[in-house]
C-alpha cells in the first residue's frame, strides 16, 4: 500500500530520508573531493562517504548518545586519503551547517539537543582524524623503517609528505588547537591558538595546563578536566576566560577532548579554541546600553529594579533607605526654553545627583522623564537616607546654568526606609512616588517621609478614579435631595440635587470624595448631565404631583469643567424641553471661585441660560475674594452665603461682625435685585436671626438632611415648619 506523500517539514517517508541523506553526501564530497587524494571517481568516492554519513545520522537520533561513530568517520577520511590540510575543515563546515538540516527530521528530538549533539560528533571527527593521522605516521614510518634498506628514498618522501599534510591541517585551521600529555605539558599549538594569546609561541608551549586557571573560571571547569584526564569522559565543552602575556584576558569557546592509544587507554589531551572576546564585549556594551540611560549614563529603571529587589532581600539587620525625586516646574523649562535646555539641564541634575551617592550601598538611577531615584542600603539607613535627602535638595540649590540663563531648580522628595524583606520593590516605589507628590503638594523643594495611611488614602483616591467611568454606566451614583425653605412662612421653595455614589466596598460616597476626582479626568461633564436630566426629571414629577403649589425649583451644580464645556447651553435646552420643565423652575449653581476673574467667554453661555429664564446661584458666597463691586456683571439672580456664616451664629449671643457682615450682604443683594439662600442651618437660634436680617430662603439640618425624594414629596404636603 503506497504511503501518501506529505509536505516538507511535516514528516517523510523513508525514500525521502534517504534521498537527504543523499544529498547531505553530495554537498560534502563536493566540498572535500577537490582536495583529497585519491584515485576514487566523484560517485564512488561518494559511495565511501555514503556509510559513514548514515552512522553519522544515527549517531544524531540515537537513543544512548555515543561519539564512537564520528570518531571512525574522521579516521575513515584519513583512510580515504582525505589527508590534505582543508579536508578536516571542510568537513566540520559541511557537518556544521548540513547534518541537522538534511539529517535532523527523523525523530522528536528537540532542535538544541541536535545542535549539541551535533557539535560532539564534530569533536570526536577531529579527534578520530586526528589520533588516524597520526597513527597513520607512526604506521608509515615504521614501514619505512622495514623498507629502508630498499625503498630509504620513497620512504623518505612519503613520511615528509605525511607530516606536511598533518602541520598542514594543524596549522591552517581557522580555530585554536593545542596538544597536551595528561600531566597538562602544552606539547603542540597551531599558529591560530598562538596568535589568541599574543603571539608568543613559548609563553605558551612552556605552560601547563593548571596554570591557566582563572578567577572566573565556572566553578565545575576543572572537575570536568580531572574526569577527562584520568578517562571517566571523552570531552566536555565550556565557557573559559584566560589571562594573555600582557594582563588582558581572552574569553574563549573550549572543547576538550580525550585521545586514546591503540589499546584504549588515555594518551593526550586535545583542545579546540574558539575565540569569543568580541562577542563577549558586545554583549556587554549591550547590556550597558539596555541598563542605562541614554541620556545621562545613570542606571535606568530596569538596572534600578535589579538593583533595588537585591536590597529588599530577606537579611538579618539589612535596611534601606529610598528618596524619590521629581523636579518641580521642569514642564514649563521644556515648554519655554526647549526640549534640548531640558536635555542639559537634565544632565547637570544628574551628575549633581551621582555626587550625592558616592558611598559604599548608594547608587542613583533615573526613571525616566525628570523623575530620579536615590537608594542607600545598610544598617543604620533612618540617619543617612535623611542625610542623602539633605545633600539631594542641597545639590539643586545652586543655579544651573543653560544657554547663558541662571536656572534656578527645585524638586520634591519622596522618602521611604525600613528593614529589608517586609515589602516588594513594585511597592516601595509606589509608596515613594505617592510621598513625593504628597511633598510637592506641600510646596515642593522639600522632601516628606512615607506614611502608610497617607499612602493607602492616595491608592484609595486612585482606586477610585479608575472605578468612576464604569460606576457610571452600571449606574452606581444616585441623588439625594435637601429642601430650600423660605424663611418667612417655612414653606418648601424648592430642593438642591446632591449626587452619592454608592460604592460597592466603600459604601456611600459624598460628592467631596469623588467630584474633584471626576474634575481631574473630565467625567464631571458626562455625569453632571446625568445629575441634570435626573434632578429635572424629578422636579417635573413634583410639579405634576403638587400643581396647587407655586413651580417647584431644583437647585443643580455646575462645576468649573462644565461651565467651560461648548455644549452647556444646548445640553441645558435639551434636558429642559424633553423633560418639559419651564426654565424657571431650574436654578444653576456656580461656585464664587469659578467666577473669579471670568472674563466674557466665560460668562456668555451663564448669561444665555439666564436670558432663558433659568436662575443662576453663586454658590460659597463670602469663602474667597468676594469682589462685590463684580457682581454687577455677572448672570445671577441669587446669592448662597457660605455655612461659615451661620456657623458664627451657634454661640450665645451670636458674633455681632458675622451679623453686621451678613447684614451688609443682605442689603447690598436685595438693592442689586438678588434673592439670598443661606447654608448650613442647623437650629432655631440661626433661622430666627437670619430672618431677622432678611434673608429669603435657607437650608440646613434644621428644615431636613438630604434624602430621597419622596421625603420632599411629603414636605411639600405639610410645609417643613
Amino acid at each position: 500500500m503506497k504511503v501518501p506523500s506529505q509536505p516538507t517539514g511535516s514528516g517523510a517517508e523513508p525514500d525521502g530520508l534517504e534521498d537527504r541523506l543523499r544529498r547531505f553526501v553530495t554537498i560534502w564530497s563536493r566540498a572535500i573531493f577537490p582536495v583529497t587524494a585519491t584515485s576514487l571517481t566523484r560517485a564512488e568516492f561518494e559511495g565511501h562517504l555514503l556509510p559513514l554519513a548514515r552512522e553519522l545520522r544515527t549517531a544524531l537520533h540515537d537513543r544512548s548518545f555515543d561519539t564512537a561513530p564520528a570518531h571512525r568517520a574522521g579516521a575513515a577520511l584519513v583512510a580515504a586519503h582525505c589527508t590534505d590540510p582543508d579536508a578536516l575543515s571542510r568537513t566540520l563546515g559541511v557537518i556544521d551547517s548540513y547534518l541537522v538540516l538534511y539529517c535532523g527530521t527523523e525523530q522528536d528530538t528537540p532542535g538544541e539537543e541536535l545542535r549539541a549533539r551535533c557539535s560532539r560528533l564534530q569533536h570526536a571527527m577531529a579527534a578520530g582524524f586526528a589520533q588516524a593521522l597520526r597513527e597513520r605516521t607512526l604506521v608509515e614510518q615504521e614501514a619505512i623503517a622495514r623498507s629502508s634498506l630498499t625503498a630509504r628514498s620513497a620512504a623518505e618522501v612519503a613520511l615528509h609528505a605525511t607530516e606536511t599534510r598533518f602541520r598542514a591541517v594543524f596549522e591552517g585551521a581557522a580555530i585554536g588547537i593545542a596538544i597536551a600529555d595528561l600531566e597538562g605539558n602544552v606539547l603542540e599549538v597551531n599558529e591560530t591558538l598562538t596568535r589568541m594569546f599574543g603571539g608568543l609561541e613559548h609563553h605558551v608551549r612552556s605552560k601547563n595546563v593548571s596554570e591557566w586557571a582563572h578567577p572566573e573560571d565556572a566553578p565545575h571547569v576543572w572537575r570536568l578536566y580531572d574526569e577527562l584526564v584520568r578517562g571517566e569522559r571523552e570531552h566536555y565543552r565550556v565557557e573559559k576566560p584566560y589571562y594573555r602575556g600582557d594582563g588582558t584576558v581572552l574569553w574563549t569557546n573550549l572543547t576538550v577532548s580525550l585521545l586514546r592509544d591503540a589499546e584504549g587507554f588515555p594518551q593526550y589531551q586535545l583542545a579546540l579554541m574558539e575565540d569569543t572576546t568580541e562577542r563577549r564585549l558586545l554583549n556587554l556594551r549591550l547590556r550597558y546600553e539596555a541598563t542605562h540611560d541614554a541620556l545621562t549614563g545613570l542606571p535606568n529603571r530596569t538596572l534600578f529594579f535589579e538593583r533595588l529587589e537585591k536590597a529588599l532581600a530577606p537579611a538579618e539587620g539589612a535596611r534601606f533607605g529610598l528618596c524619590y525625586l521629581d523636579l518641580d516646574g521642569f514642564k514649563a523649562i521644556n515648554d519655554s526654553l526647549g526640549h534640548s535646555a531640558g536635555d542639559r539641564l537634565l544632565v547637570e541634575v544628574a551628575d549633581r545627583l551621582q555626587s550625592c551617592a558616592t558611598a559604599p550601598g548608594e547608587m542613583v538611577a533615573r526613571l525616566g522623564g525628570d523623575e530620579f531615584v536615590a537608594l542607600t542600603t545598610g544598617p543604620h539607613t533612618e540617619r543617612e537616607v535623611v542625610e542623602l535627602a539633605n545633600r539631594i535638595l542641597a545639590s539643586l540649590a545652586t543655579p544651573i546654568g543653560v544657554d547663558g540663563r541662571e536656572l534656578t531648580v527645585r524638586g520634591s522628595v519622596g522618602v521611604v526606609e525600613g528593614p529589608a524583606g517586609e515589602r516588594t520593590a513594585a511597592e516601595v516605589l509606589r509608596s515613594a512616588d505617592i510621598t513625593m507628590y504628597r511633598a510637592k503638594s506641600a510646596g515642593g523643594n522639600r522632601f516628606e517621609f512615607a506614611d502608610a495611611e497617607a499612602d493607602a488614602r492616595a491608592i484609595t483616591r486612585h482606586g477610585l478614579t479608575t472605578a468612576l467611568p464604569a460606576a457610571l454606566e452600571r449606574g452606581e451614583f444616585f441623588i439625594e435631595y435637601q429642601p430650600l425653605v423660605h424663611l418667612g412662612d417655612g414653606s418648601v421653595h424648592g430642593a438642591e440635587a446632591l449626587v452619592r455614589w454608592c460604592h460597592p466596598q466603600h459604601g456611600v460616597l459624598g460628592p467631596d470624595r469623588f467630584i474633584p476626582l471626576a474634575e481631574n479626568t473630565g467625567l464631571i461633564v458626562p455625569l453632571g448631565r446625568w445629575v441634570l436630566e435626573e434632578a429635572v426629571r424629578q422636579a417635573r414629577f413634583w410639579q405634576t404631583r403638587h400643581s396647587d403649589g407655586g413651580p417647584l425649583r431644583i437647585n443643580v451644580n455646575l462645576s468649573p469643567t462644565q461651565l467651560h464645556h461648548p455644549r452647556l447651553v444646548a445640553d441645558t435646552v435639551d434636558v429642559l424641553e424633553r423633560s418639559g420643565l419651564e426654565p424657571g423652575a431650574l436654578c444653576l449653581e456656580v461656585t464664587e471661585s469659578a467666577l473669579i476673574g471670568a472674563d466674557d467667554d466665560l460668562l456668555k453661555p451663564l448669561r444665555q441660560l439666564a436670558e432663558m429664564g433659568v436662575d443662576i446661584a453663586l454658590d460659597d458666597f463670602g469663602t474667597g475674594y468676594s469682589n462685590l463691586a463684580n457682581l454687577r456683571r455677572l448672570p445671577v439672580s441669587v446669592l448662597k452665603l457660605d455655612r461659615s456664616f451661620t456657623r458664627g451664629m451657634q454661640q450665645h449671643p451670636a458674633d455681632p461682625v458675622d451679623l453686621k457682615i451678613v447684614e451688609g450682604i443682605v442689603s447690598l443683594a436685595h438693592s442689586l435685585k438678588l434673592a439670598v439662600t443661606v447654608e448650613g442651618v442647623e437650629t432655631g437660634a440661626q433661622a430666627q436671626q437670619l430672618r431677622e436680617l432678611g434673608c429669603d430662603t435657607a437650608q440646613g439640618w434644621y428644615y431636613a438632611r438630604p434624602g430621597a425624594p419622596d421625603r420632599i414629596h411629603a414636605l411639600l404636603l405639610a410645609d417643613a415648619v
